[in-house]
């Protein structure tokens, strides 16, 4: 996790921003610090990455890269106003012990927003930020399956904001974020999918972090609670509206070094 220090909306790059609909510093700050007790509550173990000011949305770590054993796979941001993030993320990384893979020059990649695992295939998001092809050379460096996964509403603009696997077999989604092939392939691969309402969707239900049987997310989502609930998940939630006006929720904030709960790893 990264603080808000530096946490604001600078630029529009996607229809949630608004540099006339600021965010409150000492709410998001607030927010932020709620976010973190609660994941240590959980036995989370934090590693922290130093703020930057000018780089808003470092804040959003689930960005920075994709994690896969010791490794990563840097981002490489679409938008000038992020690509200032990666040298800092790289950095981080090395220091941390992983070691760094550099995207090909114009593969644009932005790590775990648009690539998750759900069992042992990983699922891709793309066309408003990631490249297909990007993603198609990251599971060919892992040699694992890959299910690309076209997104055709700017609001869910990565992977992450509208899909959230929570096991091998099970996972969150929003069904209209995808096209018609991309609810078929997920239906085709994963048994257990969770659709979520268009009302909790925009309070960013899928954008969870899952603690193994625990899944923690924005307040405002009583029915994806109560269905997880059903299926034996715990489900805590606490208010992080002031990064929904920059596009993100809990998953975005979290980047997990260790593996998700979903994956299986090639």
């Amino acid at each position: 996790m990264c603080p808000p220090d530096f946490y604001g909306i600078e630029y529009e790059i996607n229809p949630w921003m608004s540099r006339s609909k600021q965010s409150d510093p000492a709410l998001a700050r607030q927010q932020w610090e709620a976010l973190y007790q609660l994941l240590q509550k959980q036995e989370a173990r934090i590693e922290l990455m130093t703020p930057v000011k000018g780089l808003p949305d470092l804040v959003f770590t689930a960005n920075a890269g994709l994690i896969w054993k010791d490794r990563v796979f840097l981002s490489l941001f679409r938008h000038a106003a992020r690509q200032g993030e990666t040298p800092l993320d790289r950095d981080w990384f090395q220091a941390a012990g992983f070691e760094t893979i550099d995207m090909p020059e114009g593969f644009y990649f932005e790590g775990a927003g648009d690539a998750l695992f759900c069992g042992d295939t990983l699922f891709a998001g793309y066309l408003i930020r990631s490249d297909v092809r990007a993603l198609q050379w990251v599971a060919g460096e892992m040699n694992c399956r890959v299910i690309p996964l076209q997104l055709v509403d700017e609001f869910y603009y990565h992977l992450d904001t509208c899909f959230c696997p929570l096991s091998e077999t099970e996972a969150i989604y929003y069904p209209p974020a995808f096209d018609e092939y991309g609810q078929h392939a997920l239906k085709e691969h994963i048994p257990h999918l969770i659709p979520v309402v268009k009302a909790e969707a925009q309070r960013f239900a899928c954008n969870a972090v899952v603690l193994g049987e625990t899944v923690v997310m924005n307040t405002g989502c009583p029915q994806l609670e109560a269905d997880l609930q059903q299926r034996g998940y715990q489900t805590l939630s606490t208010p992080l509206d002031e990064f929904i006006k920059a596009g993100g929720s809990a998953k975005c904030l979290t980047l997990r070094l260790d593996g998700e709960r979903a994956a299986v790893w090639p």
